[in-house]
């Protein structure tokens, strides 16, 4: 009688396991981030992202219309700006680099849902992500520069805004001044769980953000901790965070699991650079299947809580779901 049970005859071709499926992904669960920069006819492959550009805003139009064209329903913005300095004010420049490109982005693709990222750490000279005083981030002086940074996005017609930063009470301060400014309607996004990873090599190239001194140890989240990811994400939901989300993803689906059983928000998760450079790396070492990885990767993603998921493979993979 030997064996009783036979999981086997559900698992016998593509159709049946097609059907059965508990965990599904779309290209509507993607967000694409995009890297924006002055200049015109500028698409600069960055080294450690194959496939990955720093585009003018004029190249960044036609990578959003294609993005949208594949059923890929919101992109994310981190700006390059021409000049730095201490104080990141390229940021919050109402003719900077991010507020050019969200007016012509949404003028040409205006369905695309456009999110800014709200850090300073792209525009600052020394490359932390706030105002240094004596050496160290400056927590509450940051929050009001983010807040200038967040109204200035939201007045060039971002449909949402993401902080990235991890500055304490931030969520709420840009929260309070939306609301003063009547754009109650914005949501936020905020980055609640983002670790001082090791897996933002490539981005820090892609956004040239590389800290010149020390690290971000003191501001994001230490690796080890699992339990400090749920205080922060409460705090970010009780100061009015729409979105909660946890950075990176694969590394930490731990995390994402729990943050998807503790809280009813919708959960994101940024599948990092170095998680896409690793697997492009290897793909095309030929040392696995890059489609099939990138594609299991993502689900791994989704099965462990993400609603949403920021990933540079949303429109490789976007294609493949569109076969």
């Amino acid at each position: 009688m030997f064996p009783i049970e036979r999981p086997r005859r559900l698992r016998k071709n593509e159709t049946i396991r097609r059907m059965l499926r508990e965990t599904t992904l779309s290209p509507s669960d993607f967000i694409y981030p995009l890297f924006v920069t002055e200049g015109r006819g500028v698409r600069k492959e960055v080294s450690s992202m194959p496939g990955c550009y720093q585009e003018s805003i004029d190249e960044a139009v036609k990578n959003v219309k294609e993005t949208w064209s594949l059923g890929v329903p919101a992109i994310i913005l981190f700006g390059i700006p021409e000049h730095k300095d201490d104080l990141g004010s390229g940021a919050y420049d109402e003719n900077g680099i991010i507020q050019r490109a969200i007016k012509e982005i949404k003028s040409a693709v205006p369905d695309i849902y456009l999110i800014t990222d709200v850090c300073l750490c792209e525009y600052t000279s020394h490359g932390h992500c706030g105002v240094i005083e004596g050496g160290e981030v400056q927590n509450d002086r940051t929050v009001e520069l983010l807040v200038k940074e967040s109204l200035s996005h939201a007045r060039a017609g971002a449909d949402m805004v993401a902080p990235s930063d991890m500055m304490d009470g931030r969520v709420g301060a840009i929260r309070d001044a939306l609301d003063d400014e009547g754009f109650s309607n914005i949501p936020v996004m905020s980055y609640a769980a983002k670790y001082a990873s090791g897996f933002y090599g490539p981005f820090r190239e892609a956004a040239e953000s590389t800290p010149q001194f020390g690290d971000r140890r003191s501001y994001q989240m230490d690796p080890p901790n699992r339990r400090e990811a749920l205080r922060e994400v409460a705090l970010d939901i009780e100061e009015g965070a729409d979105i909660v989300m946890v950075k990176p993803a694969l590394a930490y689906l731990d995390v994402i699991s729990d943050v998807r059983s503790a809280f009813d928000v919708p959960v994101a998760a940024y599948n990092v650079s170095g998680e896409y450079s690793l697997v492009k790396a290897a793909g095309r070492l030929g040392w696995i299947d890059e489609e099939r990885v990138m594609m299991e990767s993502l689900i791994s993603i989704k099965r462990a809580g993400a609603d949403l998921i920021l990933t540079y493979f949303a429109k490789d993979a976007a294609k493949v779901l569109n076969r």
